[in-house]
């Protein structure tokens, strides 16, 4: 499947409907995509975001859950076996699993794809330079004794600083201290600066990009494959997508138009559950 980067129109309402509108283009994406997966002779891939994806954001990440009925439209995904199911998140991996309460272990890959968790329960993490590690190391304690005034969050791999909630000054602020901090490490061999929404994180291991591109190489290069997400962290997933060999597609699943190198824009949690179901009835269809 070959796609060009839609820009859509800004969604308009239109009375007695509930859903937001689209662009005809991205319209047309959708449906080619759709058709596409219909008649794919290999194991589709849905490849899912969590935070702003799936559900919307929390300063307290622990109470973010999924938009109303997605968890159920997944479990039904699921139950029909068709379809590979990965959520691909910034969070550790183990986070994932009570808060979409599926019926079954999921496949999960976390830390911005620098961790797995299988449904099995076996977890990986990938290994780190040593050097890479020793001067992380000394970034996470530092910040575990002055978070610099914002929300540290400390990962096995990553240093991770959030101003979400923050006044606009004050956020600001927390960025300037925070990027003085890790800008001069992110030049070093094997570390590497990841820009997100209202934060900023140091870190070490492969991204979110670098998971898509090992979960399509396990699958096969012929197998349908989306990725659904929100973030600026996500448009490493979006580049590899739109560089497979079978039907693909990228997915921008954000209330805000932003510039981007998914192919469509879909507004949640509407626009999400509408995927979805189109997901679950070609499944159907197709058992």
């Amino acid at each position: 499947m070959t796609t060009t980067l839609v820009h859509p129109t800004t969604p308009r309402r239109k009375a007695g409907h509930s859903a937001e509108d689209i662009s005809p283009d991205a319209a047309a994406a959708l449906d080619r995509f759709f058709h596409q997966l219909a008649h794919a002779r290999h194991r589709p891939l849905l490849l899912l975001d969590y935070d702003g994806t799936l559900a919307g954001f929390r300063v307290d990440r622990f109470q973010a859950r999924p938009w109303a009925g997605v968890r159920r439209q997944l479990q039904r995904i699921q139950r029909q076996g068709r379809t590979r199911i990965a959520v691909i998140t910034g969070r550790p991996a183990a986070e994932i699993a009570p808060m979409l309460a599926l019926d079954h272990p999921i496949e999960v890959w976390g830390l911005h794809g620098a961790e797995r968790l299988h449904p099995n329960g076996h977890r990986e993490l990938e290994d780190a330079p040593p050097a890479a590690r020793a001067r992380l190391d000394q970034v996470r304690a530092h910040l575990r004794r002055d978070a610099l005034g914002g929300l540290y969050e400390d990962k096995p791999n990553a240093a991770v600083m959030h101003w979400r909630g923050h006044p606009p000054a004050r956020a600001r602020q927390i960025e300037q201290r925070t990027r003085a901090l890790f800008e001069p490490l992110a030049h070093l061999e094997g570390i590497a600066l990841l820009e997100f929404e209202a934060g900023i994180e140091l870190r070490v291991g492969r991204d979110k990009g670098g998971a898509v591109r090992q979960i399509i190489a396990e699958s096969g290069n012929d197998s349908p494959v989306t990725y659904l997400g929100d973030d600026l962290s996500d448009e490493a997933a979006f580049r590899v997508v739109n560089l497979a060999g079978g039907p693909h597609l990228s997915v921008l699943m954000r209330r805000a138009w932003r510039a981007t190198a998914a192919d469509v824009w879909l507004q949640p949690p509407a626009g999400l559950r509408t995927f979805l179901a189109r997901w679950e009835s070609v499944d159907a269809a197709t058992a």
